[in-house]
């Protein structure tokens, strides 16, 4: 089982400082979310506080920062909300954390949540799971192919060129987000590895049914990553059995001093 963090609240420890301190204590991976804004009127589905999603740095800037001052652990997006986004420019931000990092991205994606943050990005909500796979097979033939094109019903480019093109062959992995009825066949058109969230689920038990039929559709063994775990080792080993192969920790804190101190409690389920 592989431990990684994921830290909402950007301004309570600076992306670079986080990164040294995930990697120093053993950490397999950071990840970063991402909300460009969150608008005033927009509200979350379970009422909680959406000041919390508004505080986010931008994930790639972030991932940048990291990777300056990291040698090993993994660097993720959890989410990138892709629908909200220009294909060529996220390819292009991909490939280039995966290139300065010598491989270690992880593009973690998803068609997003909150309906009036879309509109304020010219995204239609009923389009985006459509827009979503889009945007993300136009990505692979751009991180794969040296004159790229696409042409679907949403995303329309002819031949391009561009580069870096990823270290990781033949592209990062894709995690593809979501806990939904039809999340499974979103992973089998356009993903890599699955990225649903624990409190999806009323039991582990229920996850790990999921995760052994996707994994009998699909003719292989999917990745499975899982975020906002609580840092309980009996819970964390539970989900291990049950086939998840990366927990992510979410890290909370107001300052830095907190985040590190916050930090170290999250290491004490590392073996």
């Amino acid at each position: 089982m592989d431990l990684g963090v994921i830290m909402f609240n950007g301004y309570a420890l600076p992306p670079a400082d986080l990164a040294r301190a995930v990697e120093e204590r053993g950490f397999e991976s950071l990840f970063f979310p991402e909300h460009t804004h969150v608008p005033v009127r927009s509200s979350h589905p379970d009422g909680r506080d959406m000041r919390r999603y508004s505080r986010a740095f931008d994930p790639f800037v972030s991932l940048g920062a990291a990777a300056a001052v990291t040698t090993r652990i993994k660097l993720g997006t959890a989410v990138c909300l892709v629908a909200q986004r220009d294909p060529i420019i996220t390819a292009k931000e991909v490939a280039t954390v995966d290139h300065l990092s010598g491989g270690r991205m992880l593009f973690g994606v998803g068609a997003g949540w909150n309906r009036e943050e879309m509109a304020n990005h010219g995204t239609d909500p009923r389009t985006r799971m459509v827009l979503l796979a889009e945007r993300i097979k136009a990505m692979k033939a751009i991180w794969t192919e040296e004159e790229a094109e696409f042409h679907g019903k949403l995303v329309d480019f002819d031949p391009i060129w561009l580069w870096p093109k990823p270290v990781r062959r033949p592209h990062p992995p894709v995690l593809v987000g979501g806990s939904g009825p039809t999340t499974e066949d979103r992973v089998l058109d356009f993903g890599d590895e699955w990225f649903p969230q624990l409190e999806s689920y009323p039991s582990i038990e229920e996850l790990g049914a999921r995760i052994a039929a996707l994994r009998e559709r699909a003719g292989r063994r999917v990745p499975v990553t899982l975020f906002e775990v609580p840092p309980d080792r009996d819970t964390i080993d539970r989900l291990e059995a049950v086939g998840v192969d990366r927990c992510l920790l979410g890290l909370r804190a107001e300052n830095a001093a907190d985040g590190l101190s916050n930090l170290d409690v999250l290491a004490g389920v590392l073996r």
